[in-house]
């Protein structure tokens, strides 16, 4: 029997819930990467934000499926060109979701290249736009490296408001009435996939 009074218990109990929490809605993420996804395709690489317009969307050449539930669960790893992840989005034929994938985004005259976790949508890694005063030499200036440092937190800001954004986009969409119009065109699209590969 757990001891209420006990601040350590509590707080692994809180752990433990958050835990569970996190593997309740990992389908979420892996919904959002497979729509992304598609609508990337949709357009041939352009994305139309409500506010924003068009920005540029690119999944790249790495991806992360996984297939089955819990300790069962299988990853399968799809790397190369964005015409050879034919095989990941075969996967997704065969009941694979997206654990993980490489996007490039771009808005503006800024590209960003995002590794971004499905279940728990943190970014594993980002690299951001290169910018006019990066790696000129005058970072000795406490000045100049100050800017510097301000104009990279701007920039990551700036890609994290990119990903929210479509993710916004993604969970007005699978709320609204339009997600089953939405489902057949990704299912149409996850088809012609597997064709593709000949699956």
């Amino acid at each position: 029997m757990c001891n209420p009074s006990n601040p350590t218990l509590r707080a692994f109990e809180g752990f433990m819930d958050l835990v569970d929490l996190i593997e309740e809605k990992r389908f979420i993420g892996q919904e959002f990467l497979a729509w992304l996804w598609f609508k990337s395709e949709e357009r041939g690489g352009s994305i139309a934000l409500p506010e924003r317009g068009d920005i540029l969307v690119v999944f790249e050449k790495h991806m992360l499926l996984e297939y089955g539930e819990g300790p069962e669960s299988e990853k399968l790893i799809c790397r190369g060109l964005q015409t050879e992840l034919r095989e990941a989005r075969a996967g997704l034929a065969l009941g694979k979701k997206p654990e993980q994938a490489r996007i490039k985004i771009g808005s503006d005259d800024y590209e960003f290249s995002i590794t971004l976790n499905a279940a728990t949508m943190e970014f594993r890694s980002v690299r951001l736009p290169k910018t006019a005063g990066a790696g000129d030499g005058d970072g000795d200036d406490p000045e100049s490296f100050e800017g510097q440092v301000l104009e990279r937190i701007s920039l990551f800001e700036e890609g994290i408001e990119l990903v929210n954004e479509l993710f916004r986009l993604f969970i007005n969409i699978r709320t609204s009435n339009g997600w089953s119009d939405e489902l057949v065109k990704i299912r149409s699209w996850v088809q012609a996939g597997a064709e593709l590969a000949g699956v």
